[in-house]
């Protein structure tokens, strides 16, 4: 194999690899817990999506007591710590991956 090939291959392995990436990010998994009270979707790249909870889920005793606002509210706080959480790891991730190659960004690794 020439250095032209070898080149043209890593170019396709590379296209490959975004359009990969690009499906994976349009993916919605979801998870749940305590019956169905708890839910919480990614994408396929594991990136936080959304949170949704059930009144059950924060006042089991009494979920009538739990009114739309408060589960909103608590959504969203749950919500932004997640993100905050998750943008902190990408960045670690980020910064330990250019350390690692030296500063080159190789596509595909971060």
């Amino acid at each position: 194999m020439n250095i032209m090939q070898m080149m043209q291959q890593a170019q396709n392995i590379q296209k490959k690899l975004k359009k990969t990436q690009e499906e994976l990010a349009n993916l919605e998994i979801s998870g749940e817990s305590a019956g169905g009270s708890v839910k919480v979707i990614c994408d396929g790249l594991g990136k936080f999506k959304s949170i949704k909870l059930s009144p059950e889920a924060i006042n089991p005793d009494n979920p009538a007591s739990v009114d739309s606002e408060t589960v909103e509210m608590m959504e969203d706080i749950i919500a932004a710590a997640i993100q905050q959480a998750s943008d902190k790891a990408a960045a670690q991730m980020e910064e330990k991956m250019k350390a690692a190659t030296g500063g080159i960004n190789i596509p595909g690794l971060f």
